[in-house]
């Protein structure tokens, strides 16, 4: 059976778990969770209070999150507070998200680092030529 078409998990605001919650489907989480959190797509809701991990392909924050957060496409509302690094592939944040942490861009941010394969079953690279470029000089001009 394909997930594309199933209902969300819902953990509602009144709910506080202890441990990690792991899906292969969306989850929209009101409540607090003390643990990592993993899902194919993760809304957090207003009151929801995160401390671990957050891990998705897409994840829409409007809670409070005291972790990492890692995902292909990660939205910050303007109710949302992020305490934690962030890696991601694209990130949008509405005016009066508050974040505070490390942001980083990659192109597989839920790439799980324990698990990806060692240096001698990987496919080799090749790189291209190493190129210079000169930075930008701002305010050399003169404004007439």
């Amino acid at each position: 059976m394909s997930n594309q078409h199933t209902t969300p998990s819902i953990l509602s605001s009144d709910l506080a778990v202890t441990g990690s919650i792991s899906s292969d489907g969306e989850i929209q989480l009101d409540g607090t969770v003390e643990g990592d959190v993993r899902a194919s797509a993760i809304t957090l809701g207003e009151k929801s209070v995160i401390k671990g991990e957050v891990v998705a392909d897409i994840i829409i924050v409007r809670g409070k999150v005291i972790g990492k957060l890692r995902g292909r496409q990660i939205q910050l509302a303007a109710t949302a507070r992020v305490e934690g690094d962030i890696t991601h592939s694209t990130l949008s944040m509405e005016n009066g998200a508050f974040f505070e942490g490390q942001c980083r861009h990659a192109s597989d941010p839920t790439n799980n680092p324990r698990k990806a394969a060692t240096p001698k079953a990987a496919a080799p690279v090749t790189k291209a030529p190493a190129q210079q470029v000169a930075p930008p000089v701002m305010g050399t001009r003169k404004q007439p």
